[in-house]
Protein backbone atom coordinates (compact mmCIF):
# COMPACT_ATOMS: atom_id res chain seq x y z
CA UNK A 1 0.00 0.00 0.00
CA UNK A 2 0.92 3.25 -0.37
CA UNK A 3 0.68 4.63 3.35
CA UNK A 4 2.92 1.90 4.11
CA UNK A 5 5.43 3.23 1.31
CA UNK A 6 4.97 6.49 2.92
CA UNK A 7 5.37 5.21 6.89
CA UNK A 8 8.78 3.61 5.72
CA UNK A 9 10.17 6.94 4.02
CA UNK A 10 8.65 8.74 7.40
CA UNK A 11 10.69 6.35 10.06
CA UNK A 12 14.07 7.30 8.32
CA UNK A 13 16.87 5.74 8.75
CA UNK A 14 18.50 3.80 12.00
CA UNK A 15 22.29 4.54 13.19
CA UNK A 16 24.83 2.81 10.89
CA UNK A 17 22.31 1.71 7.89
CA UNK A 18 21.91 3.58 4.65
CA UNK A 19 18.43 5.95 4.34
CA UNK A 20 15.77 3.77 3.00
CA UNK A 21 14.79 4.04 -0.78
CA UNK A 22 11.39 3.69 -2.46
CA UNK A 23 11.80 3.01 -6.45
CA UNK A 24 8.25 4.18 -8.20
CA UNK A 25 8.01 2.49 -11.37
CA UNK A 26 6.23 3.66 -14.05
CA UNK A 27 5.61 3.41 -18.27
CA UNK A 28 4.49 5.49 -20.75
CA UNK A 29 0.98 4.29 -21.48
CA UNK A 30 0.21 5.47 -17.72
CA UNK A 31 2.36 7.44 -17.16
CA UNK A 32 -0.29 10.16 -15.71
CA UNK A 33 -0.75 7.96 -12.62
CA UNK A 34 3.07 7.36 -12.15
CA UNK A 35 3.68 11.03 -12.05
CA UNK A 36 0.43 11.67 -9.75
CA UNK A 37 1.03 8.40 -7.39
CA UNK A 38 4.86 10.43 -6.92
CA UNK A 39 3.14 13.73 -6.28
CA UNK A 40 1.01 11.98 -3.72
CA UNK A 41 4.07 10.32 -2.02
CA UNK A 42 6.17 13.62 -1.63
CA UNK A 43 2.51 15.54 -0.68
CA UNK A 44 2.14 13.23 2.14
CA UNK A 45 5.56 12.99 3.22
CA UNK A 46 5.92 16.63 3.24
CA UNK A 47 2.49 17.01 5.26
CA UNK A 48 3.85 14.48 8.08
CA UNK A 49 7.25 16.55 8.28
CA UNK A 50 5.46 19.46 8.42
CA UNK A 51 3.92 17.77 11.78
CA UNK A 52 6.67 17.26 13.56
CA UNK A 53 5.84 13.25 12.77
CA UNK A 54 8.73 12.26 10.58
CA UNK A 55 12.38 12.14 11.53
CA UNK A 56 13.26 14.32 8.46
CA UNK A 57 12.60 18.14 9.15
CA UNK A 58 12.28 19.02 5.78
CA UNK A 59 11.35 17.65 1.91
CA UNK A 60 14.08 18.32 -1.00
CA UNK A 61 12.27 17.96 -4.07
CA UNK A 62 14.59 17.99 -7.14
CA UNK A 63 12.34 18.58 -10.39
CA UNK A 64 13.32 17.45 -13.72
CA UNK A 65 9.71 17.08 -15.24
CA UNK A 66 7.11 19.46 -13.90
CA UNK A 67 7.60 23.22 -12.45
CA UNK A 68 7.96 23.54 -8.92
CA UNK A 69 4.73 25.67 -9.08
CA UNK A 70 3.24 21.61 -9.56
CA UNK A 71 4.58 20.87 -6.40
CA UNK A 72 3.39 23.69 -4.46
CA UNK A 73 -0.31 23.97 -5.66
CA UNK A 74 -0.47 20.01 -5.42
CA UNK A 75 0.48 20.20 -1.43
CA UNK A 76 -1.39 23.59 -1.21
CA UNK A 77 -4.53 21.13 -1.54
CA UNK A 78 -3.16 18.36 0.39
CA UNK A 79 -3.71 21.27 3.55
CA UNK A 80 0.29 22.74 3.59
CA UNK A 81 -0.09 26.34 3.94
CA UNK A 82 2.20 28.90 2.83
CA UNK A 83 4.16 28.82 6.24
CA UNK A 84 4.88 25.08 6.05
CA UNK A 85 5.44 25.14 2.83
CA UNK A 86 8.25 27.60 3.18
CA UNK A 87 9.76 26.19 6.56
CA UNK A 88 9.67 22.45 5.38
CA UNK A 89 9.76 22.21 1.54
CA UNK A 90 12.59 23.01 -0.54
CA UNK A 91 12.35 22.66 -4.79
CA UNK A 92 15.78 22.42 -7.01
CA UNK A 93 14.46 23.67 -10.04
CA UNK A 94 16.21 21.47 -12.74
CA UNK A 95 13.54 22.08 -14.91
CA UNK A 96 13.51 25.78 -16.05
CA UNK A 97 16.94 26.09 -17.45
CA UNK A 98 18.37 22.56 -16.80
CA UNK A 99 21.53 23.71 -19.38
CA UNK A 100 22.03 27.09 -18.13
CA UNK A 101 20.80 28.44 -22.17
CA UNK A 102 17.93 30.68 -20.81
CA UNK A 103 20.85 32.70 -18.36
CA UNK A 104 23.22 32.43 -21.50
CA UNK A 105 20.93 34.45 -23.70
CA UNK A 106 19.91 37.04 -20.97
CA UNK A 107 23.50 37.40 -19.91
CA UNK A 108 24.17 38.52 -23.90
CA UNK A 109 21.11 40.53 -24.15
CA UNK A 110 22.42 42.20 -21.06
CA UNK A 111 25.52 42.55 -21.24
CA UNK A 112 25.85 40.27 -18.21
CA UNK A 113 28.73 37.73 -17.47
CA UNK A 114 27.47 35.41 -14.73
CA UNK A 115 29.30 32.27 -13.25
CA UNK A 116 26.47 31.26 -11.45
CA UNK A 117 25.38 27.44 -11.94
CA UNK A 118 22.16 28.02 -9.65
CA UNK A 119 20.51 31.10 -8.06
CA UNK A 120 17.28 31.34 -5.73
CA UNK A 121 14.21 33.18 -7.17
CA UNK A 122 11.64 32.33 -4.07
CA UNK A 123 12.27 31.38 -0.57
CA UNK A 124 12.26 27.94 -1.08
CA UNK A 125 13.09 27.36 -4.93
CA UNK A 126 16.50 26.85 -6.12
CA UNK A 127 17.25 27.07 -10.19
CA UNK A 128 19.58 24.66 -11.42
CA UNK A 129 21.45 26.04 -14.42
CA UNK A 130 23.82 22.29 -15.06
CA UNK A 131 22.30 19.06 -14.43
CA UNK A 132 25.39 17.49 -16.71
CA UNK A 133 27.16 18.42 -13.53
CA UNK A 134 26.42 15.32 -11.05
CA UNK A 135 28.57 16.41 -8.09
CA UNK A 136 27.64 19.35 -8.12
CA UNK A 137 24.12 18.77 -8.24
CA UNK A 138 24.94 16.15 -5.15
CA UNK A 139 26.65 19.71 -3.47
CA UNK A 140 23.00 21.19 -4.40
CA UNK A 141 21.06 19.10 -2.88
CA UNK A 142 23.15 18.54 0.36
CA UNK A 143 23.22 22.41 0.84
CA UNK A 144 19.65 22.79 0.63
CA UNK A 145 18.69 19.69 3.19
CA UNK A 146 20.95 21.34 5.39
CA UNK A 147 19.13 24.80 5.81
CA UNK A 148 16.24 23.49 7.47
CA UNK A 149 15.49 24.80 10.93
CA UNK A 150 15.35 22.55 14.32
CA UNK A 151 18.27 21.66 16.83
CA UNK A 152 19.83 18.64 17.09
CA UNK A 153 20.94 16.40 13.78
CA UNK A 154 18.95 17.92 10.82
CA UNK A 155 17.91 15.01 8.77
CA UNK A 156 16.01 15.46 5.18
CA UNK A 157 14.34 13.89 2.72
CA UNK A 158 14.93 14.08 -1.18
CA UNK A 159 12.56 13.10 -3.87
CA UNK A 160 13.62 12.96 -7.38
CA UNK A 161 10.69 12.98 -10.50
CA UNK A 162 12.87 11.83 -13.25
CA UNK A 163 15.34 9.80 -13.53
CA UNK A 164 14.47 9.29 -17.43
CA UNK A 165 15.40 13.03 -17.71
CA UNK A 166 18.68 12.87 -15.37
CA UNK A 167 20.10 9.91 -17.59
CA UNK A 168 19.69 12.09 -20.76
CA UNK A 169 21.91 14.23 -19.90
CA UNK A 170 24.24 11.75 -17.81
CA UNK A 171 25.45 8.30 -17.57
CA UNK A 172 24.02 5.29 -15.43
CA UNK A 173 26.70 4.96 -13.25
CA UNK A 174 27.16 8.54 -12.25
CA UNK A 175 23.51 8.94 -11.59
CA UNK A 176 23.57 5.53 -9.63
CA UNK A 177 26.44 6.68 -8.09
CA UNK A 178 24.49 9.71 -6.94
CA UNK A 179 21.37 7.87 -5.59
CA UNK A 180 24.27 5.77 -3.95
CA UNK A 181 26.16 8.69 -1.94
CA UNK A 182 23.05 10.49 -1.21
CA UNK A 183 21.66 7.47 0.74
CA UNK A 184 24.76 7.05 2.72
CA UNK A 185 24.91 10.83 3.46
CA UNK A 186 24.39 11.46 7.17
CA UNK A 187 21.95 14.02 6.65
CA UNK A 188 19.85 11.76 4.58
CA UNK A 189 16.61 10.17 5.81
CA UNK A 190 15.04 9.03 3.37
CA UNK A 191 15.22 8.82 -0.29
CA UNK A 192 12.40 8.25 -3.67
CA UNK A 193 12.17 8.32 -6.88
CA UNK A 194 10.40 7.74 -10.20
CA UNK A 195 11.76 6.25 -13.87
CA UNK A 196 9.99 5.57 -16.74
CA UNK A 197 11.14 1.71 -17.10
CA UNK A 198 10.05 1.39 -20.71
CA UNK A 199 11.68 3.65 -21.75
CA UNK A 200 15.41 1.88 -21.28
CA UNK A 201 16.96 -1.37 -21.45
CA UNK A 202 15.10 -3.68 -19.22
CA UNK A 203 19.11 -3.63 -17.02
CA UNK A 204 18.59 -0.18 -16.36
CA UNK A 205 15.68 -0.29 -14.30
CA UNK A 206 16.88 -3.39 -12.17
CA UNK A 207 20.38 -1.51 -11.43
CA UNK A 208 18.21 1.12 -9.89
CA UNK A 209 16.32 -1.24 -8.09
CA UNK A 210 19.15 -2.65 -6.09
CA UNK A 211 19.56 0.52 -4.56
CA UNK A 212 16.07 0.53 -3.57
CA UNK A 213 14.22 -0.96 -0.69
CA UNK A 214 11.22 -0.94 -2.26
CA UNK A 215 9.51 -0.67 -5.60
CA UNK A 216 6.07 0.56 -6.16
CA UNK A 217 5.36 -0.50 -9.79
CA UNK A 218 2.10 1.79 -11.99
CA UNK A 219 0.92 -0.84 -14.36
CA UNK A 220 -2.08 -0.24 -16.50
CA UNK A 221 -5.23 -1.48 -15.36
CA UNK A 222 -5.83 -2.62 -18.94
CA UNK A 223 -3.62 -4.41 -21.47
CA UNK A 224 -4.25 -3.51 -24.89
CA UNK A 225 -1.14 -2.96 -26.94
CA UNK A 226 -3.73 -2.32 -30.20
CA UNK A 227 -6.18 -0.27 -28.36
CA UNK A 228 -9.07 -0.52 -30.02
CA UNK A 229 -11.60 1.93 -29.53
CA UNK A 230 -15.11 1.02 -29.92
CA UNK A 231 -18.36 3.54 -30.65
CA UNK A 232 -19.26 5.15 -27.00
CA UNK A 233 -16.57 3.80 -25.21
CA UNK A 234 -13.41 5.04 -24.10
CA UNK A 235 -10.34 3.45 -25.46
CA UNK A 236 -7.72 1.35 -23.98
CA UNK A 237 -5.12 4.30 -23.71
CA UNK A 238 -7.68 6.67 -21.82
CA UNK A 239 -9.22 4.28 -19.55
CA UNK A 240 -4.90 3.52 -18.52
CA UNK A 241 -4.91 6.90 -18.15
CA UNK A 242 -7.45 6.87 -15.57
CA UNK A 243 -7.13 3.66 -13.86
CA UNK A 244 -3.82 1.45 -12.86
CA UNK A 245 -2.74 -0.93 -10.67
CA UNK A 246 -0.37 0.34 -7.88
CA UNK A 247 2.00 -2.84 -6.68
CA UNK A 248 4.26 -2.55 -3.81
CA UNK A 249 7.26 -4.81 -3.19
CA UNK A 250 8.52 -3.92 0.38
CA UNK A 251 11.71 -5.67 1.93
CA UNK A 252 12.15 -5.55 5.77
CA UNK A 253 14.73 -5.10 7.86
CA UNK A 254 14.73 -8.79 8.57
CA UNK A 255 15.25 -9.84 5.23
CA UNK A 256 11.44 -10.88 4.66
CA UNK A 257 9.40 -9.35 1.41
CA UNK A 258 5.79 -8.14 1.50
CA UNK A 259 3.60 -7.43 -1.79
CA UNK A 260 0.57 -4.96 -1.60
CA UNK A 261 -1.75 -3.89 -4.34
CA UNK A 262 -4.10 -0.94 -4.86
CA UNK A 263 -6.05 0.70 -7.20
CA UNK A 264 -4.74 3.84 -8.57
CA UNK A 265 -7.14 6.03 -9.89
CA UNK A 266 -7.79 10.09 -11.05
CA UNK A 267 -10.38 11.91 -8.96
CA UNK A 268 -10.72 15.25 -10.27
CA UNK A 269 -7.15 16.94 -9.85
CA UNK A 270 -5.81 14.70 -7.00
CA UNK A 271 -5.19 10.69 -7.43
CA UNK A 272 -6.37 8.37 -4.69
CA UNK A 273 -5.90 4.50 -4.00
CA UNK A 274 -8.54 1.92 -3.28
CA UNK A 275 -7.72 -1.44 -1.48
CA UNK A 276 -8.57 -4.31 -3.56
CA UNK A 277 -8.42 -7.54 -1.30
CA UNK A 278 -9.15 -10.05 -3.72
CA UNK A 279 -6.62 -8.92 -6.51
CA UNK A 280 -3.98 -9.10 -3.55
CA UNK A 281 -4.75 -12.99 -3.03
CA UNK A 282 -3.85 -13.28 -6.61
CA UNK A 283 -0.52 -11.94 -6.42
CA UNK A 284 0.73 -13.77 -3.85
CA UNK A 285 -0.84 -16.81 -5.36
CA UNK A 286 1.14 -15.89 -8.62
CA UNK A 287 4.52 -16.22 -6.54
CA UNK A 288 3.83 -20.26 -6.08
CA UNK A 289 5.07 -22.50 -9.49
CA UNK A 290 1.97 -23.46 -11.26
CA UNK A 291 2.11 -27.12 -11.52
CA UNK A 292 -0.10 -29.90 -12.69
CA UNK A 293 -0.92 -31.62 -9.06
CA UNK A 294 -2.74 -30.85 -5.71
CA UNK A 295 0.09 -29.59 -3.53
CA UNK A 296 -2.73 -29.93 -0.89
CA UNK A 297 -3.61 -33.33 1.22
CA UNK A 298 -7.04 -34.23 1.68
CA UNK A 299 -7.90 -36.07 5.06
CA UNK A 300 -8.11 -39.40 4.00
CA UNK A 301 -4.56 -38.82 2.63
CA UNK A 302 -3.20 -37.38 5.80
CA UNK A 303 -4.38 -40.61 7.75
CA UNK A 304 -3.45 -43.25 5.66
CA UNK A 305 0.32 -41.32 5.94
CA UNK A 306 0.16 -41.55 9.54
CA UNK A 307 -0.49 -44.99 9.30
CA UNK A 308 2.58 -46.01 7.51
CA UNK A 309 5.03 -48.30 8.58
CA UNK A 310 8.47 -46.88 7.88
CA UNK A 311 11.54 -49.42 6.93
CA UNK A 312 13.70 -47.59 9.63
CA UNK A 313 10.96 -47.81 12.59
CA UNK A 314 11.59 -50.88 15.11
CA UNK A 315 8.20 -52.46 15.66
CA UNK A 316 8.44 -54.44 18.54
CA UNK A 317 5.48 -57.23 18.10
CA UNK A 318 5.81 -57.83 21.82
CA UNK A 319 9.69 -58.82 22.13
CA UNK A 320 12.44 -56.68 23.00
CA UNK A 321 13.26 -53.98 20.51
CA UNK A 322 17.13 -54.77 19.03
CA UNK A 323 19.37 -52.69 16.85
CA UNK A 324 21.66 -54.79 14.57
CA UNK A 325 24.80 -53.38 14.70
CA UNK A 326 27.01 -55.65 12.40
CA UNK A 327 27.43 -57.92 15.12
CA UNK A 328 25.85 -60.75 16.82
CA UNK A 329 24.59 -59.82 20.44
CA UNK A 330 25.53 -61.34 23.41
CA UNK A 331 22.13 -63.48 24.03
CA UNK A 332 21.95 -64.88 20.81
CA UNK A 333 25.94 -65.80 21.07
CA UNK A 334 25.45 -67.40 24.41
CA UNK A 335 22.31 -68.96 22.82
CA UNK A 336 23.55 -70.51 19.66
CA UNK A 337 24.37 -74.43 20.35
CA UNK A 338 27.13 -74.29 17.58
CA UNK A 339 29.28 -72.40 19.12
CA UNK A 340 32.11 -73.94 21.91
CA UNK A 341 32.41 -72.44 25.25
CA UNK A 342 35.90 -71.05 24.75
CA UNK A 343 34.75 -68.78 21.93
CA UNK A 344 31.45 -67.84 23.60
CA UNK A 345 34.59 -66.68 26.44
CA UNK A 346 36.38 -65.07 23.82
CA UNK A 347 32.90 -63.00 22.73
CA UNK A 348 32.10 -62.43 25.93
CA UNK A 349 34.69 -62.36 28.69
CA UNK A 350 33.96 -63.06 32.35
CA UNK A 351 36.11 -60.76 33.42
CA UNK A 352 35.02 -57.08 34.36
CA UNK A 353 37.98 -55.81 31.88
CA UNK A 354 37.46 -55.91 28.15
CA UNK A 355 40.44 -56.93 26.22
CA UNK A 356 40.52 -56.86 22.69
CA UNK A 357 43.13 -57.65 19.73
CA UNK A 358 43.19 -57.25 16.08
CA UNK A 359 44.02 -60.10 13.43
CA UNK A 360 44.94 -59.24 9.64
CA UNK A 361 45.10 -62.12 7.57
CA UNK A 362 46.36 -61.99 4.10
CA UNK A 363 43.36 -63.10 1.43
CA UNK A 364 46.72 -65.07 -0.07
CA UNK A 365 50.61 -65.55 -0.06
CA UNK A 366 50.54 -63.30 -3.74
CA UNK A 367 49.86 -60.02 -2.21
CA UNK A 368 52.76 -57.68 -1.58
CA UNK A 369 52.98 -55.80 1.79
CA UNK A 370 52.20 -52.05 1.77
CA UNK A 371 54.63 -50.27 0.74
CA UNK A 372 54.85 -46.28 -0.20
CA UNK A 373 53.69 -46.57 -4.16
CA UNK A 374 51.00 -45.72 -5.64
CA UNK A 375 47.81 -47.44 -4.81
CA UNK A 376 46.49 -46.85 -7.86
CA UNK A 377 49.43 -47.32 -10.27
CA UNK A 378 47.89 -50.31 -11.75
CA UNK A 379 44.51 -48.53 -13.00
CA UNK A 380 44.79 -47.37 -16.61
CA UNK A 381 44.08 -44.00 -16.01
Amino acid sequence: MAEAAVRYLRDGRLDGEHAPALAVEGSLQCCPLAAGAMLHVAATLASQVAAGKAQARGLVVVAFDRSPEVYLEFMRRRGLDANALNRCVRILDCYSDPLGWKQKIRNQQHQENSTKQFSTNKENITVFRNVKDVKRLMYSITELGGGFEGEGKKYFSIAVDSISSMLRHASVPSVSGLLSNLRSHEQVSSIFWLIHSDLHESKVPRAFECLSTMVACVEPALVDPVCVESPGNMSTLEQNYLKAKFIVRLKRRNGRVKHFYEDLYVDGNDVKFDSAPSVTTEVNQSLVPKVQFNLELSEKERTDRANVVLPFEHQGKGEPIRIYDGRRSLPEVQLDPNLSPALVDEIAPKSGTAKGEIHYVRDSDDEQPDSDEDPDDDLDI
